[in-house]
């Protein structure tokens, strides 16, 4: 039916009857397990006639839709010839602020359900009851009352009334939506080469529920390659939702402008793009509490209002527009982001919102993922903030600060904060000199401690402020999470540093947990120029031997750029000895062929060492510096300056991996070339040699996964900055003698194998 809606029961009261304000202060984390517990134990009592988790389903015409209403309610009781439906809720809160009749939503949840039940069996009336449980007393408060079908009928017909608009809204776009969609071409005057090839992929990778993980050069058009064929997709039915996921704030922009381009061209679609609650917070604390933050107050009063507003007369709601409409009502500009991404069509936002565990959206249900593709830009990014998202790290020192702080102020935490500093002594002492070391497994007795830790933590924070307990609660509860994915993809190690010792669940390979986090969408498609090697992608990405692969060759001429080897020596222990060699190198360069040009170097330390040279030598070149952790600003100045046609030379020094090295567009005269410095190895350290040892173990290339693969994506990266349209030309110096050997060779995109030795 074209014009039938369908909705949870849950899901409609619940947005019908909202109310109240956003307090992330101290909850219970075990209060969803809770909530399961006290559901099952309450259940366990029903007598053998009852029934439990009984689906109801019910269509409802109001005005020109059709409302198909289902759930499952948790209880149908017969008791002496009489029918009750029963509602579960457990709380943490005392049972005396339930007042006398209870909470309106609940009321209202379990008479739709009263009510479904009534009209399929004909019954002129049911009972309904709410059964309350605190979640520590176990005590128990039951609310009952009788309603006639005729009060039931009024009352769902009511609450209908109310989400119509809602409704008709969501209802009227989706239509509009659908069919622009079907109309939509494609929005530029010609594909570029391999741009159809790649459009072509993406649609029948969502026609076929595949996954899809594609190479495609840099300059090809990769955004709207992979938008515009899932727009397509939307327009047959096969999506409702598209998340357009990346690491980094410019690709974000770049999704934004394509989305944009496709509207222009007469697509009917709505996008929200999702900024980090830090960046997007109107206070100068991020502290979501309604005594603290007024946007937070009265939140749930607000938010029907304002997504009606903005999904009314908006389609791009970006940062900016976000923080006007927030404004306006009185609300947080980052949860009505996140209210946003379960209604608009496109989300665009950074993997954790998918992949970590610990911030994923959680109430995109089972059903809205099957019609749901994930667009994973610069995929190769997703490796190491893979590893990050599940792995979790504890250190002594934070436990030894809580003993001397609460030694006369709480027992409990005194306590078990001295056991869990006295546990990482006695670690301390057990691997004597070694400041490394690995463990075999997990101690029980720690993961004993942790728990009773957080089990008094929790206690002391429902009665009191503690921001150092509340913090390392938080750390405690996200490492007991990881304790319980641990397997043969983690290994478990000590650090030790001066009197502090650090434990680590170090996750080395994120395959497995990447595939779990996306299960159960339509399609997910991993693209990035450097997805080289795709099988090392494919297979640290979590694919499958049935995902599909494509490697789309570089739309641009061979003659378009000029690729040079200097192969000098760019290891440690050779540095010192030809930075000359290097300094004088780069001047050459300058003068033989003047222009704008970016030079990256592995590390900060090698940076500024041949910077301090370089500008000692040759004084009168104009240079600028990438400094570490510079803001947004000092970033944007920075480009600003690489500007097209100058008559000076500006050579802008900065370091492999950062933030000028991947995703930075200088179309044109605005960059005549790129000089690398290095192969990108990362620094040898504890945990790549971690990660070395454990592929080497799986009969894998462990120093390929741990150093040559993931430094030769930078240096692509880096190459990359260069060619970015039909019209560019410019040059390419790749400074190591290891480039030319066959392993890195091997890695060298095509169009660079044909290079000059200088």
């Amino acid at each position: 039916m074209t014009n039938s809606v369908q909705i949870a029961v849950r899901t409609l009261v619940e947005h019908v009857y909202s109310s109240g304000s956003i307090d992330s202060r101290f909850r219970s984390q075990s209060t969803m397990l809770d909530g399961t517990r006290i559901h099952q134990k309450i259940q366990h009592t029903y007598q053998e006639s009852d029934q439990k988790e009984v689906y109801l389903r019910a269509d409802l015409s109001f005005k020109d839709l059709v409302f198909t209403i289902d759930g499952r309610c948790d209880g149908l009781l017969f008791r002496d010839g009489a029918l009750i439906i029963d509602e579960i809720k457990s709380t943490s809160q005392p049972l005396e602020h339930l007042g006398r009749e209870g909470i309106p939503v609940h009321w209202a949840q379990a008479k739709m359900y009263a009510y479904i039940y009534a009209k399929d069996h004909l019954l002129p009336e049911i009972f309904v009851q709410l059964t309350y449980v605190q979640v520590e007393s176990d005590e128990k408060k039951y609310f009952k009352q009788c309603f006639t079908f005729e009060d039931l009928e009024i009352f769902v017909h009511e609450v209908v009334e109310r989400y119509y608009p809602y409704a008709k809204l969501l209802h009227d776009h989706r239509k509009a939506r659908n069919e622009s969609s079907k109309q939509l071409v494609f929005p530029f005057e010609s594909y570029r080469a391999g741009q159809r090839k790649l459009a072509g992929g993406v649609y029948k990778t969502i026609s076929e529920e595949k996954s899809l993980f594609v190479k495609a050069p840099t300059g090809i058009g990769k955004t709207i390659s992979t938008l515009f064929p899932a727009v397509k997709a939307m327009g047959e039915g096969y999506l409702n939702r598209i998340f357009y996921l990346t690491a980094k704030t410019i690709t974000r922009t770049t999704a934004e402008e394509a989305a944009e381009r496709m509207r222009s061209c007469g697509l009917c679609m709505k996008s929200v793009t999702i900024t980090a609650k830090d960046k997007v917070c109107f206070k100068d604390e991020t502290k979501c509490q309604k005594d603290y933050c007024e946007f937070a107050d009265g939140y749930y009063d607000r938010i029907n209002e304002a997504i009606l507003d903005i999904m009314s007369n908006e389609s791009c709601m970006n940062r900016e527009v976000i923080e006007k409409y927030a404004r306006k009502h009185f609300i947080c500009p980052f949860e009505f982001s996140i209210d946003l991404a379960y209604v608009t069509d496109a989300v665009i936002c950074d993997y954790n919102y998918i992949f970590d565990p610990r911030v994923s959206l959680k109430r995109l249900f089972e059903e809205q993922k099957k019609s749901t593709l994930l667009l994973v830009d610069e995929a190769h990014n997703l490796v190491d903030r893979g590893r990050e998202m599940f792995s979790s790290s504890l250190n002594k020192d934070s436990f030894l600060q809580l003993k001397k702080e609460f030694k006369t102020v709480n027992k409990v935490i005194y306590d078990y904060s001295s056991k869990i500093n006295a546990w990482f002594i006695s670690l301390k002492k057990n691997y004597g000199e070694q400041s490394e070391f690995t463990l075999e497994q997990l101690d029980e007795e720690l993961v004993e401690l942790l728990m009773q830790f957080n089990e008094g933590a929790e206690l002391y924070l429902q009665r009191e402020n503690a921001p150092n307990l509340l913090e390392l609660y938080f750390q405690v509860n996200a490492f007991l999470k990881i304790v319980e994915l641990l397997d043969d993809h983690y290994v478990i190690y000590g650090e030790k540093n001066k009197n502090d010792i650090t434990l680590k669940l170090f996750c080395i390979d994120p395959s497995k947990l990447l595939q779990k986090m996306g299960k159960n969408y339509r399609s997910k498609v991993f693209f990035s120029a450097t997805l080289s090697p795709l099988s090392y992608y494919q297979d640290i990405l979590g694919g499958q031997v049935d995902d599909y692969t494509l490697s789309i060759p570089s739309p641009f001429h061979e003659e378009q750029t000029d690729i040079f080897i200097k192969p000098l020596s760019t290891r440690y222990r050779d540095r010192e000895r030809t930075k000359a060699s290097i300094t004088s190198m780069i001047h050459s360069l300058v003068q033989n062929r003047p222009g704008n040009y970016l030079v990256f170097f592995p590390s900060y330390q090698y940076l500024f060492v041949v910077y301090e040279q370089f500008i000692t030598e040759f004084p009168g070149v104009h240079t600028l510096l990438q400094g570490a952790g510079m803001s947004e600003e000092d970033r944007e100045a920075f480009l600003e300056k690489f500007k097209p046609n100058q008559t000076e030379t500006l050579i802008g020094f900065a370091v492999l991996g950062g933030v000028f090295s991947e995703g930075v567009d200088l179309k044109g005269d605005r960059l005549n070339g790129v000089v690398v410095i290095g192969v990108g190895l990362p620094q040898l350290c504890y945990e790549r040699n971690l990660i070395k040892d454990h592929f080497n173990q799986k009969e894998k290339s462990g120093y390929d996964y741990a150093y040559v693969f993931p430094g030769m994506n930078k240096v692509l990266q880096a190459g990359g900055r260069l060619i970015r349209s039909e019209e560019d030309h410019g040059t390419i110096v790749l400074v190591d003698d290891r480039f030319l050997q066959r392993q890195y060779q091997d890695l060298l995109p095509l169009e660079w194998r044909n290079f000059t030795v200088i």
